[in-house]
């Protein structure tokens, strides 16, 4: 069995999992296995469904049509089940992906979909739809001294003053070709995330080893006519509307947790962190402008 640390859980995997950090054998009992198995093309009882997928209780089927079948259980087993001819390698991505965000899901935690860093025990999550640039603003901080601390998945749990944390992850960051080339960043390439895709992982910045307090929430936005570039702070009700869409596949979230329990958990970030838009404008000639302004509002939060 493969051993990983994945967003702050002990990870047993019969598979290799590219993208993933090994981490030290543990002699307990791992939170989380990693199995192959033959899998059903329904899952029984099934009460709610989407297109390509459907949930029992703390069962869930997800399908990936030519790649494999993946069932998520309780919170603590992924079982995957090849199709004909599919490669391992292209199927681990949805085991880190989605398979383990649903994962995350069924054990209640607070799952963002965006990247972190930190720097002197604070951390900042990066949020925005799909292609907004989350990933290279981190990397960019990171290459400005800032510390890694997750990407696509980060998870916020609560330290023992229940004041909002990153959990540390063991998952690589992931760049496109061009964000490589435009940072400098040719010599961290990594591996191919899939045969397909111009998408690589980059190999470690320097790395948490606490989870840091959360300071702030940084939602993007491309500035243009009607949105000036800037960084403007968002109202409680607008800070927990906003929140609902940035969390991890956000429609299968709302089937999956009661809105109570998802007002709490709003409610226990923003009590002591923040959230902001961070209004830019888009092209890597403006990145290094981008980090100076978020770095400076960062440090003036002074939290």
């Amino acid at each position: 069995m493969h051993e990983y640390r994945i967003s702050g859980l002990t990870v047993a995997s019969e598979l290799d999992l590219p993208g993933a950090i090994p981490a030290c054998a543990h002699n307990e009992r791992p939170d989380v296995t990693i199995r192959r198995a033959a899998i059903p093309a329904t899952l029984e009882g099934a009460a709610t469904s989407g297109p390509n997928w459907e949930m029992a209780g703390e069962k869930f089927l997800l399908r990936v049509p030519r790649l494999a079948r993946f069932l998520i259980a309780h919170g603590q087993e992924i079982f995957v089940d090849l199709e004909l001819d599919a490669k391992e390698r292209d199927a681990t991505g949805f085991v880190l992906g989605t398979s383990f965000g649903i994962l995350l899901h069924q054990r209640g935690a607070l799952v963002l979909h965006g990247a972190a860093v930190a720097s002197d025990g604070r951390a900042i999550a990066i949020c925005g739809a799909s292609g907004a640039g989350k990933s290279t603003l981190a990397a960019a901080l990171c290459r400005e001294g800032c510390s890694f601390a997750a990407d696509d998945i980060c998870v916020i749990g609560l330290n023992g003053q229940y004041e909002p944390i990153v959990q540390s992850d063991g998952r690589q960051l992931k760049l496109w070709h061009e964000s490589i080339a435009k940072l400098d960043l040719s010599e961290r390439r990594g591996e191919a995330v899939r045969d397909t895709f111009e998408k690589y992982y980059i190999q470690p910045f320097d790395r948490i080893a606490e989870p840091p307090k959360l300071s702030a929430i940084y939602v993007l936005r491309d500035s243009h006519q009607a949105m000036q570039a800037g960084i403007e702070s968002l109202a409680l009700a607008d800070a927990m509307r906003i929140l609902e869409y940035q969390y991890y596949r956000p429609r299968i979230r709302a089937k999956m947790a009661t809105k109570s329990e998802m007002l709490l958990q709003g409610a226990a970030v923003f009590g002591h962190a923040k959230a902001f838009l961070l209004i830019r404008p888009r092209g890597f000639e403006h990145m290094e402008e981008t980090v100076a302004t978020l770095r400076k509002h960062w440090d003036a939060l002074g939290q």
